[in-house]
């Protein structure tokens, strides 16, 4: 970057920059924190100390998930895997939602900002631990593993580069509902892991589809994807068994303490995932996929909620 682009940047690096560099409209993890709430025993719900263990929690995570996504923004800035996934040869990618590609923000500036929303993180997700009235062992175990391993997604271990992208962003959101569920509610039953299951494959099933997109650039760099990985034939298959793997936790679930009706009212989000199945795989229009995929997981949040207000989790 030149000294003329630098200044640029410098004088651009405003809250507007900063939100962008945070990915805060993706707020798609975020949606834990109202469907933990909602499987909460209707006298539970308005607790003045599980509401305030949430809140600090979904804070936390906020911020959490800033740090994240930032530091993954330095890495694909650094190893060129950004510049060819949202380049000039990429129109449909919104470039200014890479701040350091589009010289709105520095390195300095990106890198500090991701240290600071790290450690408020931190302090916020230790007073929820502490607020906790008699939490599990297990749930501190999946709080502290999961605080360690949040920066640590394209940074430090850089796990995404190592073979695990997949199933760090499923099991993210399996910690993002287990979590702050053992926190307030004690031990999770087999229904609220079912559901906790089925959130964590939300990001999964449209991050799949942004891989399948960013094949070219993700081997130029080594970053080892399943689609990168495979034939475009094994990531189809790939794809469509974690498909198949959620519609079956959802068919499952009046099995372990859902309501009969649970595969009913989510018959939805079947149907919405084999048309985005269809759209990436059938008529190869993957990034149509990809933002279908985030409708479908805030279809599904929402009505799980709707769930278990009215059917009780």
């Amino acid at each position: 970057m030149t000294t003329a682009v630098r200044g640029q940047a410098r004088q651009a690096g405003t809250w507007q920059a900063y939100a962008r560099l945070a990915k805060l409209d993706v707020f798609d993890y975020y949606l834990s924190a109202l469907l933990v709430w909602t499987m909460l025993a209707p006298s539970a719900r308005l607790d003045e100390r599980n509401l305030g263990v949430l809140a600090l929690f979904l804070a936390g995570e906020v911020l959490l998930m800033a740090c994240l996504v930032a530091l993954d923004d330095r890495t694909g800035y650094r190893d060129g895997s950004d510049l060819r996934n949202y380049g000039p040869d990429a129109p449909a990618r919104r470039l200014r939602r890479k701040p350091l590609l589009a010289g709105t923000l520095t390195e300095p500036q990106v890198v500090r900002f991701a240290v600071l929303t790290f450690l408020a993180g931190t302090l916020l997700w230790t007073v929820a631990v502490t607020a906790a009235a008699d939490p599990p062992t297990w749930a501190l175990v999946v709080t502290a593993v999961t605080l360690v391993l949040y920066p640590q997604y394209s940074w430090g271990l850089a796990l995404s580069y190592r073979g695990c992208q997949e199933l760090y962003i499923a099991a993210l959101g399996w910690a993002l509902v287990l979590a702050p569920y053992g926190l307030v509610a004690g031990d999770a039953s087999g229904y609220v892991l079912v559901q906790a299951l089925i959130f964590g494959l939300g990001p999964l099933l449209f991050g799949v589809y942004s891989n399948t997109n960013d094949i070219a650039g993700d081997r130029s760099v080594g970053r080892p994807t399943v689609a990168a990985l495979v034939s475009r034939r094994g990531n189809a298959v790939f794809v469509a068994a974690v498909s198949v793997a959620e519609t079956a936790l959802v068919l499952c679930a009046p099995f372990v303490g859902g309501p009969w009706w649970f595969p009913l009212a989510l018959l939805p989000t079947i149907l919405l995932r084999a048309n985005q199945y269809r759209l990436g795989f059938g008529r190869h229009e993957i990034l149509r996929a990809r933002r279908l995929g985030i409708v479908i997981h805030r279809v599904t949040v929402l009505t799980l909620v709707v769930v278990n207000l009215v059917g009780g989790a």
